[in-house]
């Protein structure tokens, strides 16, 4: 039985598809310690395995993108979320740094490239009015953000109470109960789609002509870089700071609970100024955030006001950038285009959760990556500046006007 696909619907099931993706992917970062401990490896292996898993999330994601475009959301977030439950379950028996490559890395990837942001905010664009598409992508962030702030903690009960396998088993089978919810994002091939009927050769050559496109590609790339890098390592930061695993799983739930206010301010503002103002003044914050974290004793309470206020700033550049995208160019083509705005993000990812394990073996310690972050916020802010997010102007050539 297939549900009405109607704009609340979408939203709701979509932004549930984000909860259980985005919480289960954001607590990746409790297991590095504890797996890598009981398997022998040095943290490189765990933070290569992520590192795979974003690079391969971001590769996949553009060809996820432009067949979600073109049969609908719904087929591609069944597959993923089966491939997501697969990857876990594996992951959980993984005895090698091959086998945790192949499930953490290359399943969960490719699970996450058809269960999140690309996919979903394309749906939820192609269905929702473009006055009030960037509330809506703020409002979906904002459940996802939830799902970090929920997951975390019970994951960590799990991994304390019966151990990091048994914990991976659990969150499988909470992976699997994402594919019944692709039931209600099934769309027919190309519902919903506005402005002119362009091919995705077409759609590709127009934005690689934008220089605000390849300024968004380069602006997402350090939010992966510093996302990543703290999900995967702050935890791990903590405790050799002298905090504990439970002021680590506690910073990284406020950053889930704060980034429910984050995401939704950030959709707020974005329909009402300009997205690339937004976005700039989110990336230097980050920037003085972190600068303080590093300038400051490290306590229990300078750990979870870290939390909280780089909670605020956490996925609000996922409606806001994905708005912009839509906004230029139009929602036919979204998910595909957002797809390879991604895999620049994804690319960050990979360097964030891979340099910082690696140069923690190297060093001894997390201060290198924390200025690589700090400072890569500040470029970030400089580099949305030139954006120009007004809608391109086209001459209509099947008879369409210029997209919404």
């Amino acid at each position: 039985m297939r549900l009405r696909v109607t704009p609340g619907t979408v939203l709701v099931f979509g932004s549930l598809v984000l909860f259980l993706a985005l919480g289960i992917r954001h607590g990746f970062g409790l297991f590095l310690q504890p797996m890598s401990m009981d398997r022998g490896w040095g943290r490189e292996v765990f933070s290569f395995a992520i590192a795979a898993q974003n690079l391969i999330w971001g590769f996949a994601q553009p060809f996820s993108g432009m067949v979600a475009d073109r049969f609908g959301a719904g087929r591609v977030v069944l597959a993923g979320a089966l491939l997501y439950a697969a990857g876990l379950w594996l992951m959980s028996s993984a005895a090698t740094p091959g086998e945790l490559y192949l499930s953490a890395g290359v399943l969960v990837g490719l699970g996450l490239s058809g269960t999140t942001f690309s996919i979903v905010y394309g749906v939820i664009g192609r269905h929702t009015s473009p006055e009030k598409r960037t509330m809506a992508l703020g409002v979906a962030s904002a459940v996802a953000s939830f799902g970090q702030f929920a997951l975390l903690p019970g994951s960590q009960a799990l991994i304390s109470a019966s151990g990091w396998a048994f914990a991976l088993v659990v969150l499988a089978v909470a992976a699997f109960l994402m594919a019944p919810f692709s039931v209600a994002l099934m769309e027919r091939p190309h519902a919903g789609a506005q402005g002119p009927r362009q091919t995705i050769g077409e759609a590709l050559a127009e934005a690689r002509a934008q220089k605000s496109f390849w300024l968004l590609i380069a602006g997402y790339f350090v939010c992966g870089f510093q996302v990543v890098f703290i999900g995967s390592h702050l935890p791990s930061y903590f405790l050799d700071r002298g905090l504990t695993a439970r002021d680590g799983m506690l910073a990284l739930a406020l950053i889930g609970l704060f980034n429910v206010f984050g995401s939704f301010a950030a959709g707020w503002f974005g329909s009402r100024y300009l997205k690339k103002n937004l976005l700039s003044l989110l990336y230097f914050s980050r920037a003085v955030v972190i600068v303080a974290l590093m300038a400051l004793p490290l306590t229990t309470f300078t750990a979870l006001a870290f939390g909280v206020l780089m909670g605020f700033l956490w996925l609000g550049t996922v409606p806001l950038t994905n708005g912009v995208i839509a906004q230029i160019f139009g929602v036919r083509h979204l998910a595909m285009l957002s797809g390879f705005v991604f895999f620049s993000h994804q690319f960050g990812s990979f360097l964030g959760a891979w340099i910082g394990g690696w140069l923690f073996d190297r060093t001894g310690s997390y201060d290198v990556a924390w200025v690589i972050a700090a400072a890569l916020g500040v470029i970030a802010g400089l580099v949305h500046l030139p954006i120009d997010e007004r809608p391109l102007v086209r001459r209509a050539t099947s008879g369409a006007a210029a997209s919404s």
